[in-house]
C-alpha cells in the first residue's frame, strides 16, 4: 500500500461575526425609521388641524351667508306683500272700467320689473355667499397644493 502525502487542506474563513456593529446599524435603522414617522405624524396632525379650521370657517360662512340670504328673501316677500296690498286698496276706489284696466297693466309691469331686479339682486348675493362660503377650503387646498410641490 501506498501512502499518500496529505495535503494540508485548504481552510476557509468567514468573516468575523461583530454583534455589537449589528446591533448599531439595527439602531440607527430603527431610530432613522422612529424619526421618519414621528415627521409623517406631525405633518399628517398639521394637515388635520389646518383641514379643520378649514371646515370651522367654511361652516361659519354658511351660516352668515345662509342668514343673510334669508333676510333677503324675507324683504323680498314684504315688499312684494306690501305691493300686493297697496294694489288691493287702490283696486277698491277704482270707479271705472278703464281705470280698472289702467291700474291693473301698471301693477303687473311694475311686478314683472320687479321680479326681474328683485332675480338679480339675490343671484348677486347668492353668487357672493358661494364665493364667501368657498374661500377658506379654497384657501386651504391651494396652501396644501403648494406644500405637496415643495415636498
Amino acid at each position: 500500500m501506498t501512502k499518500t502525502a496529505s495535503k494540508p487542506s485548504e481552510s476557509i474563513e468567514f468573516p468575523a461575526f461583530d454583534a455589537e456593529q449589528a446591533t448599531d446599524q439595527f439602531r440607527a435603522f430603527a431610530e432613522k425609521g422612529v424619526e421618519q414617522s414621528k415627521e409623517a405624524y406631525a405633518k399628517m396632525k398639521s394637515g388635520a388641524e389646518e383641514a379643520q379650521k378649514a371646515f370651522e370657517a367654511t361652516y361659519e360662512q354658511l351660516r352668515a351667508a345662509t342668514g343673510e340670504l334669508s333676510l333677503k328673501a324675507i324683504a323680498t316677500m314684504r315688499a312684494n306683500a306690501e305691493a300686493g296690498f297697496s294694489h288691493l286698496e287702490a283696486l277698491a276706489g277704482v270707479k271705472s272700467l278703464s281705470e280698472l284696466i289702467e291700474l291693473q297693466t301698471s301693477f303687473v309691469r311694475k311686478n314683472v320689473e320687479l321680479a326681474v331686479e328683485q332675480a338679480k339682486d339675490f343671484q348677486t348675493a347668492s353668487t357672493k355667499a358661494a364665493e364667501d362660503v368657498a374661500k377658506p377650503v379654497k384657501g386651504a387646498f391651494e396652501k396644501a397644493m403648494k406644500e405637496l410641490k415643495v415636498a
